[in-house]
């Protein structure tokens, strides 16, 4: 081979090679990346398709798990509210055979729809009872929620216990009165 063959065959590998060193390094990753972060978003909106086309599925579902809990709410006014609640704690303690000795309530307002009435309950008997009566909470129509339970004893044989409840109700406002 002649040199100025082999200096024209070297200067076309050296030309190919640092070629391909800039394709390799400088155009492949960011189309790499973009391949892949596309991937990534095409997963995502599948998902999210899945997840509305479910949604859909569901729609009656939701629509009455929504209207109960609409209806089962406190009433929007405080003072019918605390009355309604009251009134529904009564008929717990009666139920289950628990002695409410104090009740504390105070309203919290968090959002614009919604406002919330935290009450600490305490009450005293025996643990069949106050066991009846936390079912009858949790069992009840009426939208509250346990926060927290103590449960602590009177006496040396713990026949006589105290428990001391928080609970939250929930009071959804009307905001498309006009």
């Amino acid at each position: 081979m002649k040199i100025k063959t082999r200096q024209d065959v070297l200067v076309v590998v050296t030309i190919a090679v640092v070629g391909l060193a800039i394709l390799v390094n400088f155009i492949f990753p960011p189309i790499a990346d973009w391949w892949s972060g596309r991937q990534k978003e095409i997963a995502d909106l599948r998902q999210k398709v899945k997840n509305g086309n479910q949604m859909i599925n569901r729609e009656s579902a939701i629509r009455n798990h929504w209207k109960e809990m609409h209806d089962n709410a406190l009433p929007s006014t405080m003072s019918d509210a605390e009355q309604q609640f009251l009134k529904q704690m009564d008929g717990w303690s009666h139920e289950s055979g628990a002695e409410i000795t104090s009740i504390m309530p105070q309203w919290k307002n968090d959002s614009t729809n919604y406002i919330t009435l935290d009450c600490r309950v305490e009450t005293s008997g025996d643990l069949n009872s106050l066991t009846r009566f936390i079912y009858s909470i949790e069992q009840g129509p009426m939208m509250v929620r346990l926060d927290s339970v103590e449960l602590s004893s009177h006496d040396a044989t713990g026949q006589q216990l105290t428990l001391g409840v928080e609970i939250n109700g929930l009071a959804l406002l009307d905001n498309n009165k006009k």
